[in-house]
């Protein structure tokens, strides 16, 4: 769909579709009895009533505001009014799809944390925040009286030319033609009242072109910008990367799983038999016990390799389960607790739960620690897990822990990795991903 000013043939072209899934409508279809333009001149007429009502309301609390700010009670009136752009942008996003039936994607983004202030903190940091202010005061303070004029002078016009001839007839000696000329003779409102059935056609045009200049200030305004929309589209792509990641990993483990794994059970099942049917003495059977054992150990590092790659029982019995796995495996004595709701989504689990086996093996290799626990919970809409050891601390990204790669491969979920390890200990790692219960069955 072309949104330009230039249609098909290079020809001047209303801008926006008359109703979706509609082509767009030309100058030729935009006649004053089309749907497309009593819905352009009820656009006009309610962002025309909208601006009216602003002016009103921002000049009284801008007003009421200046005179608290002596008393200090002014100034969070005065920084609440900076935020007023958001409930009118969305409000003019709206009408702009009453019009064309075409959405204007919402810029700001979803803070991070749960809270007001968090919430107010992303708000005043945001580029949009401040064009849909600027948006709001020009909407305020210029554009509603040309909406009304345009809108009023299309209706208007044509309305009282065509009334010149009743409201001569009800008067009986003379009437009054836009407030411009008297009219005394019925001949001549005739020839009014002709003027205005001939502009009636024509009434439209106006109206489409104002409204399609206000719909594309909306759009060009209030929708997302260019460093908006190329920051969507970064984290689409990267969402599309993990789950065809998360998805090729899955394909490796089932078909090592399915594959190499079972033939190698089956190696290990006929070395095993083979060495039964040997003399026990001779160096036969010393050679196959020996390949045996070497089946055994390829076999044991194989089922790490595919538990590394995605543990089965993460995808059958959740996180809880799967963390409570990966701490029988550690060396170090681990304690598990999680209070989740229900399973989470299947990237949510897989970053907590290799989060949670990395910060394991870190505590084996580096920290000394005798004792080691990982908690889990869901609150606020943030999985929250923590890992804590009793060891000597003193972790360090910048030393090769591997918490460089641990922090980017929770920020690929949205989430974040702190981690306080004073020299001496003890170390906590916690890490928090913004989610929503999938379903599933509930944690434990």
């Amino acid at each position: 769909m072309d949104n330009g000013w230039w249609g098909p043939g290079r020809r001047p072209a209303f801008p926006w579709p008359a109703a979706p899934g509609r082509p767009a409508a030309s100058w030729r279809t935009a006649a004053l009895w089309r749907a497309s333009s009593w819905r352009a001149g009820g656009y006009l007429l309610a962002t025309g009533l909208t601006g009216l009502l602003l002016c009103a309301a921002l000049l009284l609390s801008v007003t009421a505001a200046g005179v608290l700010a002596v008393l200090l009670i002014g100034l969070p009136l005065l920084a609440a009014l900076a935020l007023v752009g958001l409930p009118v942008a969305a409000w003019e996003r709206r009408l702009a799809r009453f019009l064309d039936g075409g959405r204007v994607p919402d810029p700001h983004r979803v803070p991070d944390r749960p809270g007001l202030a968090a919430w107010l903190r992303l708000r005043f940091r945001e580029r949009a925040t401040w064009r849909e202010l600027g948006f709001t005061v020009l909407a305020a303070f210029v554009l509603w009286p040309l909406d009304l004029a345009v809108a009023g002078c299309a209706l208007a016009v044509p309305g009282y030319l065509l009334a010149a001839v009743p409201l001569l007839l009800l008067d009986g000696e003379q009437v009054n033609v836009l407030k411009l000329w008297q009219v005394h003779s019925l001949w001549t409102a005739g020839l009014c009242g002709l003027a205005g059935l001939a502009l009636l056609p024509l009434a439209g045009y106006p109206l489409a072109l104002a409204a399609a200049a206000r719909a594309g200030l909306v759009r060009l305004l209030l929708g997302p910008g260019r460093q908006e929309r190329r920051i969507g589209e970064l984290v689409r792509s990267r969402a599309r990367l993990v789950d065809a990641f998360e998805a090729e990993r899955r394909r490796i483990e089932r078909d090592l799983h399915d594959g190499a794994q079972q033939r190698l059970v089956a190696l290990r099942m006929t070395l095993g038999l083979a060495r039964l049917d040997a003399p026990p003495d001779g160096p036969l059977a010393a050679r196959l016990a020996e390949a045996h054992r070497e089946a055994g150990g390829v076999l044991a590092e194989l089922r790490e390799l595919i538990n590394g790659i995605h543990p089965q029982v993460l995808t059958d019995r959740g996180l809880p389960e799967a963390c409570a796995d990966a701490a029988d495996r550690s060396p170090v004595p681990v304690a598990t607790r999680f209070v989740l709701p229900d399973r989470l989504p299947a990237p949510v689990e897989s970053a907590g739960y290799f989060a949670v086996t990395e910060a394991l093996a870190n505590i084996a290799k580096h920290s000394d620690a005798s004792a080691a626990s990982v908690e889990g919970r869901y609150a606020d809409g943030r999985l929250t897990i923590e890992v804590a050891d009793d060891g000597r601390g003193g972790a360090d990204p910048g030393r090769g822990t591997g918490l460089t790669g641990l922090a980017d491969r929770v920020a690929v979920v949205d989430g974040t990795l702190t981690v306080s390890s004073p020299p001496g200990g003890p170390t906590l790692v916690r890490v928090e991903i913004p989610c929503a219960p999938a379903g599933g069955g509930a944690g434990r």
